[in-house]
């Protein structure tokens, strides 16, 4: 994804106005070269936020033909992709171990919904939507990033394997075109658009506040109305002891005569 902006042409906004940018909340259809080429800033570091140009992103969609699968170990399978952008990347699949699988919990014993490892001897297979995943096949990824010994890696989120040649252009028909219509230009916030967000963020605050004061409200009546059930059932053992003690003096004095 070429680009002719120098670093000047364009500014890094804070984190709250990235909620206004096309690209935070979105899953960004990026190459695999796109992906690599992301950069982390200072401010962001650590909280998976990269860039491209201004564009905050953090999720990513891939389109891409599997050239390897790799058992790394219990907890991770990852997969190769190249999508003839001149860079391949690997897109990891978390697995969930022995004994945090429950098969009558979760449909799967990876952490992506639709996609199961079986591996056991003699016997390793990636299979999505129970059916198995070759090399070879072109898959729709949808992820998040992370870096692994300098490179950027693909979390997997979601799957699906490409049907068609129909099917497969029209994801990278989708990509040129959000590139042409989002990456290509600087993200620009306007005036208008950031007394919006200001407005949203108040308005939020004072939601939050209200929520909190009735959380406590709440908190201090149920305090109060068990200080109150405590006191009554206290008040309800001392007439019980009372009375208990009255029949006690009467059936001891009936004795006597």
């Amino acid at each position: 994804m070429s680009t002719h902006h120098s670093a000047s042409s364009y500014r890094i906004y804070p984190a709250y106005c990235f909620r206004a940018s096309p690209t935070y909340n979105a899953w960004v259809k990026l190459t695999a070269a796109d992906v690599q080429a992301l950069r982390s800033e200072p401010d962001f570091q650590s909280q998976h936020i990269y860039f491209h140009l201004n564009h905050p992103i953090r999720y990513v969609r891939l389109v891409g033909v599997v050239v390897a699968i790799d058992d790394i170990n219990s907890k991770y399978t990852v997969l190769t992709i190249d999508d003839a952008s001149g860079e391949t990347i690997e897109v990891k699949i978390v697995r969930r171990t022995p004994n945090m699988y429950n098969p009558v919990q979760s449909p799967s014993n990876t952490t992506i919904d639709n996609v199961n490892v079986i591996s056991k001897l003699g016997v390793f297979e990636v299979m999505v939507d129970h059916k198995p995943l070759d090399i070879g096949t072109v898959i729709k990824a949808k992820c998040t990033i992370s870096e692994f010994r300098g490179l950027k890696q693909l979390d997997m989120k979601r799957v699906w394997a490409v049907s068609d040649t129909n099917e497969e252009a029209q994801a990278w028909a989708e990509t040129a075109t959000f590139k042409q219509e989002v990456l290509v230009v600087p993200w620009h916030l306007s005036s208008t658009q950031h007394k919006r967000i200001m407005k949203d963020i108040k308005t939020e605050k004072k939601k939050n506040q209200e929520y909190e004061k009735l959380k406590l409200e709440h908190a201090i009546k149920r305090k109060e109305q068990k200080k109150a059930r405590e006191e009554y059932l206290a008040n309800r053992e001392v007439k019980h002891e009372s009375r208990r003690r009255k029949e006690e003096v009467m059936l001891n004095a009936g004795a006597l005569k």
